[in-house]
């Protein structure tokens, strides 16, 4: 039997293409069902002019949808959770919190800006709030190319739909309008893109840019940021059961952990704090928390961690094993790099690999963390985005988002050293470099104090699987051994050895106290 729903929703382009998806995916589960879109302009669409982060009403984005929904002009209504506020009317419930988009901020740039860079000029970035504002400041300077100057970053004020900020960039807009970047959710951007009536004019927009996808780390995005709340009456117990059809345990969770991260600080506190949670294969729910609140900087990780250890710790760090050895340069990998054609990917494991080569401005080049960004960047390559140190797999889905353009797997290049080769063999990317090998550290004094301190070690850390090999016969046989979530883990694994991992070596030492 045909059924018709109305769906309320805001009336943007963004807001139109998410409500649309969502109308989709409800109608493919539950034959018969038509679902109708119903927009509703809110206060928050039409006062464009105030600051977000200045904006003292809880209601701003929902209040209208609020009361067309109460009012029974809808039947169910569709928002982006970060913009609901805490407390909900008692006639509204959330039915279903559907599969998280991608949560990251982005910075969309013009073409021209590495030229602006070298040539000093201000960068003028479009960014909606404290957070973005703040968190991009600190990050930024030692993330961009090194091509001169260091760079002058202004912030500009900026409300409005995703299409109507991008315009800022084209020059569709008067010169002074004109912006050099604009700080967007890249989950909006790619509702946008996957949405065949709204994909043309994005598509346009997006013609020729650079891209900056923000780390988590440093750059967490608004909690909830990517996940959608799909709410109806409370009193109707039909449609609470027909909407949980899109409902995600996992999603669900990853928003109760942003919410309790943030908890600890007042609501009034929370504009210039990030807290966004990923669920990663080897760890769980691990949130990345990063701003400041009360004027003191806050930075930090939220995740289960294994219960502290029982006995006396003598802690060893496989790093110390690895300073005295030496890398050797592999100049076969200088030709091949150097004729990669614009536009082609390249991945680097860490940035010794890429310590004499050149590459052309137009490669999309991603890393492993943020040291490596920064190192890249202090040598003047533009690093698109990175890993966070979680791991290739963590930020897989990342790299194969649509909006982002980048080529597929199997035409991308990594770039690592020679004993890492074997550990990307499986990841899926087509061609593998060794550009350097790790030269072990010849017999003396420094080797013999390095070995008596893995011998006396209760606890180990390794960042790489060469170090354990190298140290392997001499470690106790009842060793705690630890690792970062990646393919460390994995060749650690493939040599009997059930490492248990960590996010970082931070959090291990930290563990430890």
């Amino acid at each position: 039997m045909q059924r018709t729903l109305r769906l309320g929703t805001r009336g943007s382009l963004l807001a139109m293409a998410q409500s649309r998806q969502v109308a989709a995916q409800l109608m493919s589960l539950h034959r018969g069902l038509d679902v109708q879109l119903h927009p509703v302009t809110t206060r928050g669409d039409r006062d464009l002019s105030t600051a977000l982060g200045k904006v003292d009403d809880p209601d701003f984005f929902s209040a209208e949808l609020d009361a067309a929904l109460l009012d029974g002009e809808v039947d169910f209504c569709v928002h982006s959770l970060k913009d609901l506020p805490a407390q909900r009317h008692a006639g509204i419930a959330r039915a279903a919190l559907p599969v998280r988009e991608n949560p990251r901020d982005v910075i969309v740039w013009r073409s021209d800006v590495l030229a602006r860079i070298a040539a000093g000029e201000p960068l003028r970035i479009g960014a909606s709030s404290p957070r973005r504002q703040g968190n991009i400041a600190a990050f930024l300077p030692a993330a961009l190319p090194a091509r001169g100057k260091p760079p002058v970053l202004q912030f500009i004020e900026l409300r409005g739909a995703v299409d109507a900020r991008l315009a800022r960039l084209q020059g569709e807009v008067a010169a002074a309008d004109t912006l050099d970047g604009v700080v967007l959710a890249l989950a909006g951007l790619s509702r946008l893109w996957n949405d065949a009536a709204a994909r043309p004019r994005v598509a346009s927009l997006l013609r020729n840019v650079r891209w900056t996808v923000l780390p988590l780390a440093r750059c967490p995005a608004a909690a909830g940021q990517g996940i959608l709340a799909i709410e109806c009456r409370s009193e109707d117990g039909e449609m609470l059961e027909l909407l949980r059809a899109l409902h995600d345990p996992d999603t669900a969770e990853l928003a109760a952990l942003e919410e309790a991260a943030l908890a600890r600080w007042p609501a009034a506190q929370r504009t210039a704090l990030g807290a966004t949670a990923v669920m990663h294969q080897g760890l769980g729910p691990v949130c990345h928390v990063h701003g400041t609140a009360d004027g003191q900087a806050v930075e930090g990780l939220v995740w289960n961690q294994p219960p502290p250890p029982h006995t006396a710790v003598r802690a060893f760090n496989g790093i110390a094993w690895q300073r005295l050895c030496q890398r050797q340069l592999a100049n076969s990998t200088l030709p091949e790099l150097a004729s990669l054609p614009a536009g082609s990917a390249v991945f680097v494991a860490y940035w010794h690999a890429l310590q004499n080569q050149q590459l052309n401005d137009d490669i999309r080049l991603w890393t492993s963390g943020i040291e490596s960004w920064r190192q890249l960047a202090a040598r003047g390559f533009w690093v698109e985005g990175c890993g966070d140190h979680l791991g290739f797999e963590d930020i897989r889905t990342t790299l194969g988002c649509p909006v982002l353009g980048l080529p597929p797997l199997p035409e991308w290049t990594a770039v690592t050293s020679g004993e890492a080769v074997p550990g990307w063999l499986d990841s899926g990317i087509g061609r593998v470099l060794a550009s350097y090998a790790i030269v072990p550290p010849a017999d003396g004094p420094a080797l013999q104090a390095v070995k008596a301190e893995a011998a006396r070690a209760t606890h180990c850390y390794w960042s790489s699987a060469g170090q354990f090999h190298a140290l392997r016969a001499v470690l106790p046989a009842n060793a705690h051994h630890a690792c970062g979530a990646g393919k460390t883990r994995s060749s650690l694994h493939a040599a009997g050895v059930d490492a248990q991992p960590f996010p970082n070596q931070h959090e291990w030492r930290r563990w430890l106290q």
